[in-house]
């Protein structure tokens, strides 16, 4: 109960409760103040000069008329006039509006007035001082009463109700979405891959939903990426440390200066990797954004690297320049070792919205089922674990890495008259 009374639903559900009943009390006093009581007192007050109008004109009428006026005030106006006493010795019976009536009664006969009942009757009686006598003059208050507005506060509190209905299905419809992307955070947290969110509802939603179903399929991409990282260290380092441990126990008995140098090449080899890994490892930071002259800082990548550049003219964009060349020079050395010794070519071309780097080669290229497969760590498209052959499998792993850290795009794509080509897309 806790929980839900804590719970985003549950407090704007009581506030808009909260709201709607204050708007309710105060519709309602401003209808009975406005409305209601206006209507109340110049109903009473009617009645009121009625009565006293009706007891005088009874008074001034010859005797023998009398009773034709009683009839005909009964019939049309309900009243009852008579000198006899009638027998109210008790309080009348209540009815809305009683003490308004009175009040009018009082101020037309200048004296105050109560009004009494009789056993067994519905009929109000008060009693008119007129031409030195007491008229007892009675009314039925159902008649003359105003009722009470009812049915308009029924359709007011119906009107409340639906509206507040209404709302609460709104927040409802807001609220159950955001309880269920808590869920999903929660299992997002825990290292699982929750079922994504319903991109549907609202737009705002929606993206919520879009966004966070992007987030966890990030996540559970670092997290494959790092087990994956894990599983790579343990196997690739294994093999130069057993040869490492042969060699050291061959030498206890027979020294070898050969022996030496191939432990120092498996070194440099563990170093190599131990790089490479620590260098994925730190790809998922942004780096920090500058002013850069893309003609220049291409041209000395493809002066180092030894290929030719194809600019499209001077271009300055603001970019990370280290991820920025760490990327430009694995794709080089990519299209230099797979391209089967064919000129590599790099050009760019620098447009108002979008800068797009290309690095071309002439080689086999990579069939097209595999060209988003070679983005995975540790995925080669030779067999050999041979560092010489088919390197760690770790440069096209970098580069997206790295793409997707500063907001870039890299893909791949076989050219139609043989080769591949890497392009590295990069909003302005």
């Amino acid at each position: 109960m806790r929980p839900f009374a804590g719970s985003l639903f549950a407090r704007t559900a009581l506030t808009l409760a909260a709201a709607f009943v204050v708007f309710q009390a105060a519709a309602t006093w401003v209808v009975y103040r406005t409305v209601v009581m206006p209507v109340a007192a110049r109903s009473a007050d009617d009645l009121a000069g009625l009565i006293v109008l009706s007891a005088q004109t009874w008074v001034e009428l010859p005797p023998q008329t009398r009773p034709a006026f009683e009839s005909e005030l009964a019939r049309r106006h309900g009243l009852r006039l008579t000198s006899a006493d009638v027998g109210a010795d008790i309080d009348a019976p209540a009815f809305a509006f009683r003490t308004e009536i009175e009040a009018a009664l009082s101020r037309r006969a200048g004296e105050p007035v109560s009004l009494r009942g009789v056993p067994g009757t519905a009929a109000a009686w008060l009693t008119v001082p007129v031409g030195g006598r007491e008229l007892w003059v009675g009314f039925f208050p159902d008649r003359y009463a105003v009722k009470r507005p009812l049915a308009a506060i029924a359709v007011v509190a119906l009107g409340a109700l639906l509206t507040l209905l209404t709302a609460l299905l709104l927040v409802r419809r807001i609220t159950v979405p955001l309880a269920r992307a808590a869920r999903a955070a929660t299992q997002v947290g825990a290292g699982l891959l929750p079922e994504p969110l319903p991109e549907t509802g609202p737009a705002e939603l929606a993206e919520l939903a879009r966004r966070f179903n992007r987030m966890a399929a990030e996540v559970r991409d670092l997290l494959d990426n790092r087990t994956t990282l894990l599983a790579g260290i343990s196997h690739d380092l294994r093999t130069p440390m057993t040869r490492m441990q042969l060699h050291l126990e061959m030498l206890r008995d027979t020294p070898d200066p050969k022996r030496i140098d191939r432990a120092v090449t498996d070194l440099e080899d563990m170093n190599r990797l131990i790089a490479g890994y620590l260098e994925l490892a730190r790809t998922t930071q942004p780096e920090t954004r500058v002013a850069v002259d893309l003609d220049a800082l291409l041209g000395e990548l493809a002066a180092e690297a030894g290929v030719s550049l194809v600019a499209s003219g001077p271009c300055r964009v603001e970019v990370g320049p280290l991820a920025l060349r760490q990327i430009v020079a694995n794709l080089l050395q990519n299209a230099q070792r797979y391209g089967g010794g064919t000129p590599v070519e790099l050009a760019f071309e620098c447009a108002p919205a979008e800068v797009g780097i290309h690095v071309r080669d002439g080689g086999p290229g990579i069939p097209d089922a595999q060209l988003d497969k070679v983005f995975r760590p540790f995925y080669r498209l030779e067999d050999s674990r041979s560092q010489t052959t088919g390197g760690t499998g770790l440069g096209l792993a970098i580069v997206r890495q790295l793409a997707e850290a500063n907001g870039w795009k890299v893909t791949l794509r076989n050219r139609p008259q043989g080769g591949l080509e890497a392009v590295l897309k990069i909003r302005r």
